[in-house]
């Protein structure tokens, strides 16, 4: 159940009724209504902008039309109070006893609770990681696959039937790269002593590929022309890469549903496809590009290229899709890939990138826009790097990579949960800082540890309960029955309405594609229930388990143990793991 949703419909009733009653212009739009918690909690329960948004079409005062709306939302059973702000604001006041109802609403739904209809199983493509497949993952990409990983649950959460795709860059020239570097490898493993030249890869995790080629065609390549191993090297070493890739991703516990390669697009012809398609809608032309100013791309040449007409569709030049040899630019592959989501009936599209990929944002939205004549959307989402420290010190390398730290280095020395936690406690454009002692120390800075440590108290008392107050049913469905009415304190009552919001925040994080606002709101109910515990410490009133009021109890209990869903709801969505005790 969604609190601001329910209210919301009542607002725009209340709108349609002044209508029927001719107080009111038929028709108004309703799109930009909201309900919320207001900014100050002292203001009421919730507000809405309904006078404010609508005064303007409805040719009122906002203030005036918030007068009049006044008395059809006071009607509401639930409604103690409905209080105009500044121009038109309002603000309503709820009886505690409709917060209180809540409790039992969450311990009926379970982990369930916040689930949403928004997206009514409309299919949405999250494609990220897309790592090139020439190494191990480092700790960059970390960070991009849990963003992206979490993003995906959210938006299943709030109702989208979501495809997780990796896109394989098996096609340019860092893969020949690659194949160059498991030869030298693979010479090494039949005797040799081998010095890796600069501009090839030197990480140990190659060794391994070269030792099972070596096993595979003995001294067959050791000095055959690259041509005639380029080929098949290539494609070993990129299995083992992906092999890798997809190891490092399950310890995250990330799992992609589609892998799509780029090479299978090249020599499927998509890319030709693609390209024939924009040039039959008259969005190819043979041009010569102006020298952009400061640092020439790799892209741009000064001679007559085909281009496409990137700059009708928002992008800031338009741009070349092959080279002066006639292949095709990564540009051309990016078209015919998103092409290809788009026909299999992607018509939403997000994309997880790295931060140094921001430049290449508006001619991606703009060739998606033209091949689906504007029927598709795509969202790109940057994804800052990551400052990884150990008390404050940068850690620069790993044993495995030789040039940095890996995935694995960090999931096996803090764990998975860890990772994935943290990884979220910053917007994903924003800078992040990942380090080793503050992530895993015990205290309230500690935002993981924060949240894990509330289920586990709450876990805690559950399991107490059958000592302190023998024969008391501690099942959700049993505390579902508890007289809530019970639940009078202000923190309590304070807490119950920030479980209440977290339907609200499902649907509104989704819309925005932001994971980042449930680790947010999850240190906020952690933050409400180690507070009430502390209450209890204070005053032993105000404790969970009173034995001699078995009553008020159970209302305890069933308060703390919907804190402890909504917890396990919002941890499911980043992929953590809740835990019973902590140790």
């Amino acid at each position: 159940m969604n609190v601001f949703a329910e209210f919301r419909r009542t607002v725009m009733q209340a709108v349609q009724t002044l209508a029927e009653q001719g107080d009111l212009p038929a028709s108004l739009p309703f799109d930009a209504i909201a309900v919320e918690p207001p900014r100050d909690p002292s203001h009421g329960d919730l507000a809405t902008n309904v006078a404010m948004v609508l005064g303007k079409p409805a040719k009122l005062a906002p203030r005036a039309l918030a007068e009049k709306l006044q008395p059809l939302l006071a009607a509401h059973p639930a409604v103690t109070a409905v209080e105009i702000a500044g121009p038109g604001f309002i603000n309503l006041r709820l009886q505690p006893e409709y917060w209180q109802q809540q409790t039992a609403v969450i311990l009926k739904a379970g982990i369930g609770y916040g689930d949403s209809q928004r997206g009514e199983g409309k299919p949405v493509n999250v494609e990220y990681v897309s790592a090139n497949p020439t190494g191990p993952m480092h700790v960059g990409h970390c960070r991009g696959a849990v963003f992206g990983d979490a993003l995906a649950a959210l938006l299943e959460k709030a109702g989208y039937q979501v495809c997780r795709e990796y896109y394989i860059n098996d096609a340019g020239a860092q893969v020949d790269v690659l194949a160059r570097s498991v030869h030298m490898r693979y010479r090494e493993a039949l005797g040799e002593s081998i010095e890796i030249p600069e501009g090839l890869y030197p990480g140990d995790y190659l060794k391994p590929v070269g030792a099972a080629l070596a096993q595979k065609y003995g001294d067959t390549y050791r000095n055959a022309p690259e041509a005639d191993w380029l080929q098949t090297f290539r494609q070993a070493a990129t299995d083992a890469m992906m092999a890798m890739i997809k190891d490092d991703l399950a310890a995250l516990n990330i799992r992609h549903a589609v892998f799509t390669s780029e090479r299978a697009l090249h020599e499927s012809g998509a890319v030709q496809q693609a390209y024939d398609r924009l040039q039959q809608r008259g969005l190819i032309y043979t041009g010569v590009l102006e020298p952009p100013k400061g640092k020439l791309p790799d892209d741009w040449e000064p001679r007559p290229q085909s281009l496409f007409k990137s700059s009708e569709y928002g992008d800031d030049t338009d741009r070349p899709l092959k080279k002066s040899d006639d292949s095709w630019t990564y540009f051309g592959a990016d078209i015919a890939y998103h092409d290809d989501k788009y026909r299999r009936g992607f018509h939403s599209m997000i994309d997880v990138w790295g931060a140094d990929h921001g430049g290449y944002v508006k001619r991606m939205k703009a060739a998606v826009k033209a091949m689906s004549g504007g029927e598709a959307d795509l969202d790109v989402k940057l994804v800052q790097m990551v400052n990884l420290l150990d008390d404050g010190q940068p850690v620069r390398m790993s044993k495995r990579a030789g040039t940095f730290v890996t995935l694995r280095d960090v999931v096996d020395e803090v764990g998975r949960d860890v990772v994935r936690f943290i990884m979220l406690t910053r917007k994903n454009d924003a800078q992040l800082d990942f380090d080793f002692k503050k992530v895993t120390e015990q205290s309230k800075d500690n935002p993981v540890f924060y949240v894990q440590y509330a289920h586990a108290r709450i876990s805690s008392v559950i399991r107490n309960a059958a000592t302190e107050l023998p024969g008391l049913d501690v099942t959700d469905s049993a505390l579902a029955g508890a007289d809530m009415g019970l639940l009078k304190h202000e923190a309590e009552l304070a807490l119950l309405k920030l479980l209440a919001s977290w339907p609200r925040l499902v649907e509104s994080a989704a819309d925005a594609h932001e994971p980042h606002r449930v680790a947010f709101f999850l240190q906020d109910v952690a933050a409400g229930f180690h507070g009430l515990w502390n209450a209890g410490r204070d005053d032993a009133g105000l404790r969970f388990l009173l034995p001699e009021e078995r009553e008020l109890s159970r209302a305890r209990l069933g308060l703390i143990r919907a804190v402890a869903i909504v917890i396990a709801s919002g941890l499911a969505v980043m992929g953590v793991t809740p835990v019973e005790e902590m140790r």
